[in-house]
């Protein structure tokens, strides 16, 4: 028998309906409570007698508005749901403790791993599937999902295994096990490889801004069309590209990088696109480019923000019409690549400074994504620290290194203006030069940036009002530069345009000078 009571919240309201039943003699089964104003019971049936006695004594407790029999409690309603819902899924899914021990699974999973839910509740999982460390995995308590081919029977499947936390009575995380989910059929070879997600497991997030970024990647590599990665120095930009070409149909196919910003314009041009024989000098072989090395797959330009406007002109006309020549020859010659392109900071800013053609812009911007700074994925910092000092202690041939609580809280509190690149390096630093097992903050040297030591007050005892205004707008530009070092951030932080920031910092001397269009000079009369 199950009951509802519909009540206003009281202290001590279920302690009266629980002392009606003890009164009763009634074993109590089970008790739910709605924070909404609803108590439910679930008790042996009684007889007409009793039940006719009970339920006006109730209705007679303070603040309760109405008792009524139910068909079922509200728990075992959703149970019945969680049971049709996971019957119903095709692919296996299974749930797992910390100890790897198997405590729920669906009717996809029992076919695949046994005939019987007997035979499986309370085994360790790592009695059906191989291939993947799985207590380990559990021991480290993971934040992440991770993807893995396994092999269960002589087959081999592509699983996932996400972390379970849930919050203890007083809001903290506890690490509950993981569920696991797997394809109901055999992986084949070819989808293995070109696996999507795979594909970008090493970018290691928990920030949504770059959890966006990831997901657009993911849609965006299966596409053919050129594709612009744009954000600061360091922030992953060429493992973003990497990913991306991985996760495509080219993943077989070479991927080849060149640094627009290390080779001068004519190396650059040769690079790219190769020379013939004599053609550089009276000895010089005949050299394939970048290009053509990479016929098939895919083409990583970084810093195209640097390429010179001949060798842009001589790049625009390779994504028009997929054909170029080599320095000097006159053959054409057509070469079947994606093209990715990297730059630092925003390229329309070159656009508009006239040093980056506008065409060849929105050539390469069909597809583009920008990466956000270390410094706005707050969250990411201590996750990726511990992965590069797990990293570190592997290349040294040392044990495992902890991080301590105020030395995390040094590297959160760090502006990292080289971004992810610099807390690669930091951390292998740190385990380097580590005696002991454990990082403290007096062990990460992170190198302070250049502070203004100016104070923002300012003396107005012989300065006009305006001229104090403009030396405490100049201190303030000062101070955050360095942590917004792009113009756009800058305007976005301060709540101003981008050309009323542009031009401020040009008028103080703030940051490095960009290039105009070239003026035409005055003609004296």
């Amino acid at each position: 028998m199950r009951l509802e009571i519909t009540c206003d919240d009281r202290l001590g309201i279920c302690q009266d309906v629980l002392q009606i039943l003890r009164d009763h003699e009634i074993d109590l089964r089970g008790i739910e409570v709605d924070p909404k104003g609803k108590i439910f019971l679930n008790f042996p049936e009684l007889d007409f007698d009793d039940f006719r006695h009970l339920m006006p004594q109730i209705r007679r407790i303070p603040n309760v508005i109405d008792v009524k029999t139910i068909p079922y409690m509200p728990f075992e309603r959703e149970h019945y749901e969680f049971n049709l819902l996971l019957s119903t899924l095709p692919d296996p899914v299974l749930s797992i403790d910390t100890k790897g021990v198997i405590d729920i699974i669906n009717d996809a999973g029992l076919k695949l791993l046994s005939d019987s839910h007997d035979v499986l509740k309370g085994e360790p999982l790592s009695q059906f599937v191989q291939g993947i460390a799985l207590q380990r995995w559990l021991d480290k308590q993971p934040k992440m999902p991770i993807y893995e081919a396994v092999t269960i029977g002589s087959d081999q499947y592509y699983a996932q295994l996400l972390p379970i936390w849930v919050n203890d009575e007083e809001g903290t995380e506890v690490f509950a096990g993981a569920v696991m989910t797997c394809k109901s059929e055999p992986v084949t070879e070819n989808w293995q490889q070109a696996s999507n997600k795979a594909a970008f497991e090493r970018l290691l997030t928990e920030t949504p801004a770059m959890k966006r970024v990831i997901s657009d990647a993911q849609r965006m590599a299966e596409l053919d069309a050129p594709l612009l990665l744009e954000g600061e120095t360091g922030v992953g930009k060429e493992l973003l590209a990497k990913a991306c070409h991985l996760a495509s149909p080219r993943h077989e196919q070479p991927f080849l990088a060149i640094n627009c910003a290390a080779l001068p314009d004519n190396v650059a041009e040769s690079e790219l696109f190769g020379h013939a024989e004599g053609s550089i000098s009276a000895q010089s072989a005949k050299k394939t480019g970048v290009l053509e090395q990479a016929a098939g797959g895919t083409v990583l330009l970084d810093s195209v923000g640097e390429m010179s406007i001949g060798l842009q002109a001589k790049l625009l006309r390779f994504l028009e019409d997929g054909v170029f020549r080599r320095i000097g020859e006159e053959q054409e010659v057509s070469v079947d690549v994606r093209v990715i392109c990297t730059a630092q900071g925003n390229l329309f800013e070159l656009v508009e400074n006239g040093d980056f053609r506008e065409d060849l812009y929105y050539r390469l911007n069909v597809l583009a994504l920008t990466v956000p700074p270390l410094r706005e994925r707050k969250a990411d910092i201590v996750l990726l620290a511990e992965h590069f000092v797990a990293q570190a202690c592997k290349k040294l041939g040392r044990s495992q290194v902890q991080i301590s609580r105020t030395a995390k809280d040094r590297l959160k509190n760090y502006h990292w203006p080289g971004n992810v690149r610099q807390l690669e390096n930091t951390m292998f630093r740190s385990v380097s030069m580590l005696e002991g097992q454990t990082l403290e903050p007096a062990d990460i040297r992170l190198p302070e940036l250049e502070r203004n030591d100016e104070r923002l007050a300012v003396d107005i005892e012989d300065i006009s009002l305006e001229e104090a205004l403009r030396q405490f707008e100049s201190h303030i530009m000062k101070r955050l530069y360095p942590n917004y070092p792009s113009t756009r951030q800058l305007a976005k932080r301060l709540g101003l345009s981008h050309t009323a920031v542009a031009n401020k910092l040009r008028d103080y001397g703030i940051g490095k000078q960009r290039k105009g269009r070239p003026r035409k000079p005055k003609t004296e009369t």
